[in-house]
């Protein structure tokens, strides 16, 4: 009986754990996102994981994770000037998505020529 009472205890605890990690990725404050840098999806291809950014320092490639990919046009925010995985905000549909930062700070004719070393 006291192993029942405690493992019930324990499944409590992580159920209102998690289920509070979800309700705040549910709650999206606008007002943070939009203090950070802000980005346009020039490029994004259905056939490719790899996706461009154009922001005010340059193109920055992101590799999607999860599957996730916001469409060209999509107007994002988030912190495009150094590598790794991150999150970003997706003003266009009011999202919170993740991805990973592969290069940034591109020009034109070099961020054409990093998505075609990682889709081509």
């Amino acid at each position: 009986m006291r192993r029942i009472f405690t493992l019930s205890l324990v499944t409590i605890a992580l159920v209102t754990v998690f289920s509070a990690c979800v309700r705040d990725r549910e709650y999206i404050d606008e007002s943070y996102w939009l203090t950070k840098e802000r980005g346009e999806i020039v490029l994004s291809d259905p056939y490719c994981e790899y996706y461009v950014v154009e922001t005010a320092y340059g193109y920055t490639i992101l590799r999607s994770f999860s599957n996730y990919k916001p469409y060209e046009g999509s107007i994002v925010y988030g912190n495009f000037s150094s590598y790794g995985l991150r999150d970003f905000y997706n003003r266009s549909n009011g999202q919170v998505f993740t991805s990973e930062v592969r290069e940034y700070w591109l020009s034109y004719f070099e961020a054409q020529d990093a998505i075609d070393y990682y889709c081509y």
